[in-house]
């Protein structure tokens, strides 16, 4: 008999184009986006005093690596995300079977970092709203810093990940059905959506409206650090309602409004393989990224955090994605780096539990300068690059090699 299967994710003929699996320059470039989210977070989730109350701490997070900083990071990645969906799906498969993979590969080390965090943070398991919508991912649904930000502070962008990943062999069908001719107006229009949206939720809902790098560290009373930052103490885990600025929340936290960025993700994808981008100089694409990350110095909160960003990191991906199918180069990035992207979501999802545990175990009692912080920052990219290489080592590649792809069953009568 014939086995039933769910509907193919694969592409048709039209998208079948010869390409390479292999993408090293961007596998490179994931250690570099999360490298940028790394250092934002050092710098505002490592509390130590009296170093982060000097102007010159201000100057650093206000003048040199805002929040924005790592927000742009993540917008790479979930553009990034689009893109690699698609580029895969050429490889054929069932929906259900593109569902298994993306849980196999988001849930198990996310499960990991928030086992360690919940460790180093002594959260109190009776508050279950805490900690229950951030394993299932569902928490960023749900306009309450108390939720969203309950457990893990990272892990918030994985529910919109998991939006990505239910929708693509849904509306797969659709982007399959436009025409090449038209995919660079299709993701044209995306970008005008993006920014339209943006400016209707700055209108629309309550939150701040000036320019200004607003962000900063929650600060305790006193120069001699405390043992855990705001969001990893426990008088944030007892409060029953933390609320967040609407404006805020939609533009950046929302699942939905991250949507688009996938697609533009999608849709670059769709004109690399088709043979619509033959871009191979970086310099315009990266130009266009540091302008649009300038940018982010005038604009309001609600757009500096992806809106101005989104394009040009589109044009950056499809212009490395190029230089990879075009052959081996003397740029091509060294095996280290390619294994640091490798690592790279574990590594994004595991960084903060470790300064969660720098902070309660080497920080907390003691008064630091910008040398100290320096000092404990390197050594929690340290052993957040060890333990995020045992996750990957130990937990994700022998679960992905074991349950990724069905076990050819064969019987008598199947054919």
């Amino acid at each position: 008999m014939t086995q039933v299967q769910s509907p193919p994710v694969d592409t048709p003929a039209a998208d079948q184009r010869r390409h390479s699996g292999r993408l090293p320059s961007l596998t490179a470039a994931r250690w570099w986006a999360a490298c940028a989210v790394f250092a934002a977070h050092a710098l505002i989730l490592l509390p130590a005093y009296p170093f982060q109350k000097t102007e010159l701490f201000r100057r650093i997070h206000q003048d040199f690596v805002p929040m924005q900083f790592g927000a742009a990071g993540v917008t790479f990645f979930f553009v990034l995300s689009g893109f690699i969906i698609y580029w895969s799906a050429g490889r054929g498969g069932s929906a259900l079977g593109f569902y298994r993979r993306r849980v196999l590969k988001i849930y198990p080390t996310h499960l990991i970092a928030a086992a360690v965090f919940i460790l180093a943070a002594s959260v109190p398991l009776h508050r279950v709203v805490v900690w229950l919508p951030n394993l299932l991912l569902v928490h960023n649904w749900v306009p309450k810093w108390s939720t969203v930000g309950g457990l893990n502070v990272p892990s918030w962008s994985l529910c919109s990940e998991m939006l990505f990943y239910l929708s693509f062999p849904l509306l797969l069908p659709l982007v399959r059905r436009i025409p090449a001719a038209r995919l660079l107006w299709w993701i044209a229009g995306l970008l005008v959506f993006v920014l339209a949206l943006h400016a209707a939720y700055l209108i629309a809902f309550d939150g701040p409206t000036a320019i200004g790098n607003v962000f900063a560290p929650r600060l305790v009373d006193g120069d001699v650090s405390p043992h855990a930052e705001l969001h990893a103490a426990r008088i944030w885990f007892e409060q029953p309602d933390i609320p967040v600025l609407r404006s805020y929340w939609f533009s950046y936290n929302f699942p939905l409004s991250r949507l688009p960025e996938f697609y533009v993700g999608v849709l670059t994808a769709r004109m690399v393989i088709e043979n619509r981008w033959r871009n191979t100089r970086l310099t315009l694409p990266v130009l266009a990224v540091a302008l649009s990350y300038l940018a982010t110095w005038v604009v309001p909160v609600d757009f500096k955090m992806s809106a101005t960003e989104v394009g040009p990191m589109a044009a950056l991906i499809a212009t490395m994605a190029v230089r990879d199918q075009r052959g081996p180069s003397a740029r091509t990035p060294s095996r280290p780096m390619v294994w640091l992207g490798e690592i790279s979501y574990a590594f994004y999802l595991i960084q903060f539990p470790i300064m969660v545990l720098v902070t309660r175990f080497l920080i907390g009692g003691h008064r630091f300068g910008l040398w100290g912080w320096l000092g404990c920052a390197g050594l929690c990219l340290l052993g957040s690059i060890v333990a995020a290489a045992a996750i990957y080592q130990l937990a994700d590649l022998p679960l992905m090699r074991r349950f990724a792809r069905p076990r050819a069953r064969t019987s008598a009568g199947s054919t």
